[in-house]
């Protein structure tokens, strides 16, 4: 092996960090109380977070920060406070999904470490180059991705000098992350900020083949994949579970640790992976790694299996006979339920036993002035250790300091304006900080009546405050400027109506409108597949629009078509596809799925890859909008009218809907299948799911999008208007007449009010919400 393992541990509380550093964890990231993507852990304070990285550092461990969720325009301020206090600190890197997040920390934090969340969705060559200049130093890949893929992007990553993460343990989405709006449309509670619902894991009326959880798959684990991971070139393990406790965090930490540390010195995998189901599960499954997607992936038990596990080892254990088959009495489950108790009950004995001696304590402070008249100040600054450490085999250094400080002047006898108790805690007292409780100020060796420059007091608590943070001059707080809003161009101040199509036989729509029409590119392709380049090409008046995943052998045929067109102008939902077309010289918008709320974002696309619009998220609401500064000459634009995706999956939806005849996806299921059906809740609301030919299967919300208020609310905003004509997501609803939809848009945007009515009995059963309750 040439390069070095990192083994990630998740930490949703101080116990669980405490916990993950002395099962050997190298690296633990964990959240504050805002800016991350899990607001239903604990999650730790600023000061713990200080204390929680001195701990780790103690026992060569990093500290990762997780900031990641998509940020609001009204955030940025706050946002900067915090990331002023985190350059202070001794963090060691901080997980970004925002692409304006980026663009901050680059320009006005440079001394932070980035890392891309796997809410980035990253799964293909070109989205590691736009991380890497976006500021990235590693990408956490896609957790749909197989060993193949793996390690082709790997060799990406060598060659932009960035490193890598892959999820080997813990809870899966069934969708791909940063692209799952489930809880977003229905109840407000998005992904994108940390307060998924988790509909994928909700009990549904049983399915035509059976089932109840149709949506729930099974827990990852690549416990015995590791040796190929390593091959592979993964850099970072990555565990799931910042919602676990600590508990849960150690004995998979632990088992983890043992079985790379039994690899790497033998060759040879030493550890049965038993422990891993003593400890809350859903079952394990590594298809996706396998590149293996079938039916035994999902699970009908979205809660915890350590029992059914162990009931299973029993059956399996037994003789079989005739009249036997396998049944486990009553008795025999009790027995296994006891046995559970107890044995979660030890751990957690010994877990509590051996993080009880870890403290993140702030450390102490004694300053002690001494001097006379004629002689300097002197401080004598002494901090202690805080805590004790329970004997390992890690060699824990001190953290104590004693420094010794004088003043330039000389201390003078006087009256007026003498030095005393008050003045120097007053004075000195900002040295108490999060990593430091002043404890004392001892004047006992200081005479009465002496006299001093306030400056010199200034200057002595300067020294003290660099000494104090390792000799490192403080960096102050970043006032972030405030941002030119540019308007719209004067010349065309009227909306653009614009429209989305899929269907090829749909271009005579070119003939009926002067409105931007859209092709949305398929998700997948043949390889070698060239009958798009011959129809982008004979139908120039059409801009091609990408979409959100493009994995291997798809990708590079989609970068193919933009390299054989050389189109004016595309729209992306991908910032592999937008990477590449700025390399082309080629115009881009950003797509809808780019997530994109905030100023700094189109800033950040503008600057680093010469970005001309984007299309604002729909999960804002009017006022969030509103925020947002337009850059000089940017286009915003706004989608009006379309079908609400809910998420999508590399995964089948079928199986476990209206079942499947065959018992894996293979590569024919994505350019064939075109399917459809619905799942509905156990409150009767109903879902369509949709499988395009050559598309990923999704699922869509019954309601569609129609939101006419914005035109009028936010006209200044917004050059373009787009509309939904794809019949993607539709379910069994008969779809609008297109030419007279269109027709309809085009009065609207030209101000006509009449037509409002007209619409709203042309788009049955439609929904305004986001935009009422944005994030």
């Amino acid at each position: 092996m040439k390069h070095k393992i990192e083994l990630l541990a998740p930490g949703g509380d101080v116990d669980a960090i405490k916990a993950a550093i002395i099962a050997g964890a190298d690296a633990v990231y964990c959240g504050l109380d805002t800016f991350n993507a899990r607001n239903r852990a604990s999650n730790i304070s600023f000061d713990e977070l200080v204390g929680v990285i001195r701990l780790a550092h103690q026992y060569e461990c990093q500290i990762f920060l997780t900031l990641n969720i998509v940020i609001l325009e009204r955030e940025f301020t706050t946002l900067a406070k915090l990331l002023s206090k985190l350059v202070n600190t001794t963090l060691d890197g901080v997980i970004v999904q925002d692409i304006g997040m980026f663009n901050l920390i680059k320009h006005h934090f440079p001394t932070l470490d980035i890392h891309a969340s796997t809410q980035m969705t990253t799964h293909n060559a070109g989205q590691i180059g736009f991380l890497k200049k976006l500021g990235a130093s590693r990408v956490n890949f896609s957790r749909e991705l197989n060993l193949r893929e793996i390690t082709a992007l790997n060799a990406v990553c060598v060659e932009h000098n960035v490193l890598s993460e892959v999820f080997v343990h813990g809870s899966l989405c069934v969708a791909f992350s940063g692209l799952c709006y489930s809880t977003s449309a229905s109840v407000g509670n998005s992904g994108n900020r940390g307060r998924c619902s988790q509909a994928c894991r909700e009990e549904y009326e049983t399915t035509e083949s059976g089932h109840n959880f149709p949506l729930n798959i099974k827990d990852n684990s690549a416990f015995f994949d590791l040796p190929a991971l390593i091959e592979a070139g993964v850099h970072s393990f990555k565990i799931e579970g910042r919602i676990k406790g600590a508990s849960y965090v150690h004995t998979v930490v632990d088992s983890f640790r043992k079985q790379i540390d039994g690899f790497m010195k033998t060759g040879q995998l030493l550890e049965d992976g038993e422990r891993l189901y003593k400890v809350f599960n859903r079952d394990f499954s590594n298809a996706f790694l396998r590149g293996d997607l079938n039916q035994s992936m999902f699970i009908d038990n979205p809660r915890d299996n350590t029992k059914n596990h162990a009931l299973a080892k029993i059956a399996d254990s037994k003789t079989t006979t005739a009249n036997d088959n396998n049944l486990i009495s009553v008795v025999q489950i009790q027995e296994v339920e006891e046995s559970l108790y107890q044995e979660k009950n030890e751990i957690n004995d010994l877990v509590k036993d051996k993080i009880q001696y870890l403290s993140i304590d702030k450390l102490p402070l004694t300053l002690s002035f001494s001097g006379e008249a004629g002689s300097p100040l002197t401080l004598t600054v002494i901090t202690n250790t805080a805590f004790t450490v329970q004997p390992i085999t890690v060699d824990v250094p001190s953290t104590a300091k004693h420094f010794v400080l004088h003043s330039t002047s000389l201390l003078t006898q006087s009256e007026h304006n003498a030095i005393d108790r008050e003045t120097l805690e007053k004075r000195f007292r900002t040295l108490a900080t999060a990593e430091y409780e002043l404890k004392d100020v001892d004047l006992c060796h200081l005479s009465s009546g002496l006299s001093i420059p306030f400056s010199e007091l200034t200057q002595l608590k300067t020294a003290a405050a660099q000494l104090l943070n390792d000799s490192k001059p403080l960096i102050p707080e970043v006032k972030l400027p405030p941002l030119a809003r540019h308007p719209k161009d004067p010349i065309n101040t009227i909306a653009a109506l614009s429209i989305l199509i899929s269907d090829q036989s749909d271009t005579y729509l070119t003939d009926v409108t002067e409105a931007d029409i859209y092709f949305k590119l398929p998700d997948a392709y043949k390889r070698d597949c060239t009958k798009y380049i011959d129809f982008l090409k004979a139908n120039p008046r059409l801009i091609p629009w990408f979409p959100a995943v493009l994995i291997g052998k798809d990708y590079d045929v989609a970068i193919n078509i933009l390299e054989q067109v050389l189109p004016p102008l595309i729209v992306t939902n991908n910032t592999g596809i937008a990477y590449r077309a700025n390399q082309l010289g080629i115009k881009w918008i950003a797509g809808p799925f780019l997530n994109t709320t905030n100023s700094y974002a189109l800033m950040a696309m503008q600057e680093e890859f010469d970005c001309s619009g984007a299309f604002i998220s729909n999960e804002l609401n009017q006022q969030q909008m509103k925020n947002i500064a337009r850059p000089a000459n940017f286009k915003l634009f706004y989608s009006i009218y379309h079908p609400i995706l809910l998420m999508t999956s590399r995964q089948c939806f079928f199986q476990q809907s209206v079942g499947c005849e065959k018992p894996r996806i293979d590569n024919g299921c994505m350019l064939s299948c075109d399917k459809s059906t619905s799942i509905t809740n156990l409150k009767g609301v109903s879902f369509a799911i949709d499988k395009q030919k050559a598309g990923y299967p999704s699922i869509y919300n019954n309601d569609q999008f129609l939101n006419i208020q914005v035109i009028n609310d936010l006209s200044d905003l917004f050059d373009g208007f787009m509309i939904d004509l794809t019949n993607i997501g539709a379910g069994d609803k008969v779809s609008p007449d297109k030419v007279e939809l269109i027709r309809q848009f085009e009065q609207l945007l030209a101000g006509e009010q009449t037509v409002e009515a007209k619409l709203s009995t042309m788009v049955t059963d439609s929904t305004v919400s986001q935009y009422h309750t944005g994030l």
